[in-house]
């Protein structure tokens, strides 16, 4: 068993999935990357193939809890990262998963900071060249692994379209969630994991590798929809281990048009879901007053992304 994988769970024909998987082969050190997808295309296909990234399929309706769990199942490494596809990862992040799990080895879950890179109009409108592949390395075929890596490598962090922002109000209050889980030594109590979870969901979930076969499997069961992912960390936190967060922004959140967050923002999908989880913690009239503050998060997509 391999330390790390990433797997990306691809959907639909995303203009950013190459960029995501550059990004991937461009780590310090080196991780098993595969591709998981509901929606089998030529488009990902042709992505995958040129860099020599294997490609599951899975059966059935997409589902977001359903994707999840299959894509962790691909993977034979104590580590698994869920690579969204529309986002990037610095070039440090496996490195410093390792740093993390030498100091610490009961981790169960690792997490990072984040920036976000805001887009104006559609995906496709705002990708622009920076999101291809760069040049097949000389004296070795495309297609192979090694060349892949080789050209992905780059002596600085990924490069996006976009405007880059590094803080913006929604990242200040997730990094002051997170306090709890900075505190590393006591981060195996269950209590300092779930005082991370009560105020909001804080965790970047593109940012999480899991502990795999020291988790539930299925790691991901939650009725919900949009707010699963915080559901699942509430269990987690019940499970032995600990919670190690790393305060470095070592993703790159893409914010665009197409997002779900977003679809599930309209819909008011989100706000009907988080009011739930907050109402496990608080009192009513407690947890209406947490939703009124923490729906301003929302504007994050509302805003211009010129």
């Amino acid at each position: 068993m391999n330390f790390h994988a990433f797997v990306i769970c691809a959907y639909g024909d995303s203009p950013y999935l190459e960029s995501c998987v550059r990004s991937l082969l461009g780590q310090t050190m080196e991780s098993d990357i595969i591709c998981a997808t509901s929606t089998p295309s030529a488009y990902i296909d042709g992505i995958m193939g040129k860099y020599g990234i294997p490609v599951a399929v899975r059966d059935g309706k997409s589902d977001i809890q359903d994707d999840w769990n299959f894509a962790l199942s691909q993977a034979d490494a104590a580590f698994v990262t869920i690579a969204h596809q529309d986002d990037m990862y610095m070039r440090h992040y496996v490195e410093e998963l390792w740093n993390a799990y030498e100091k610490w080895p009961d981790m169960t879950l690792f997490m990072t900071g984040a920036v976000t890179v805001r887009h104006a109009g559609s995906p496709a409108a705002s990708l622009g060249k920076t999101g291809e592949a760069g040049p097949a390395v000389p004296g070795r075929p495309a297609g192979t692994a090694e060349a892949a890596r080789e050209a992905a490598v780059t002596p600085s962090e990924p490069r996006t379209p976009g405007r880059l922002v590094h803080f913006t109000g929604k990242n200040l209050v997730k990094t002051i969630l997170r306090l709890p889980l900075r505190l590393h030594a006591l981060a195996d109590r269950e209590w300092v994991k779930m005082a991370a979870l009560r105020l909001g969901n804080p965790v970047m979930c593109p940012s999480c590798a899991y502990r795999k076969n020291y988790l539930p499997d299925p790691v991901f069961h939650s009725e919900y929809r949009f707010a699963l992912d915080w559901d699942c960390l509430v269990d987690l936190a019940r499970w032995p281990g600990r919670f190690i967060c790393v305060e470095k922004p070592l993703l790159m959140y893409r914010v665009h048009d197409g997002a779900e967050t977003k679809a599930c923002i309209e819909n008011h999908l989100r706000e009907t879901e988080e009011r739930q989880m907050f109402k496990r913690f608080w009192p009513e009239k407690v947890a209406e007053v947490l939703m009124h503050f923490y729906k301003k998060a929302y504007g994050e997509y509302g805003k211009e992304q010129s």
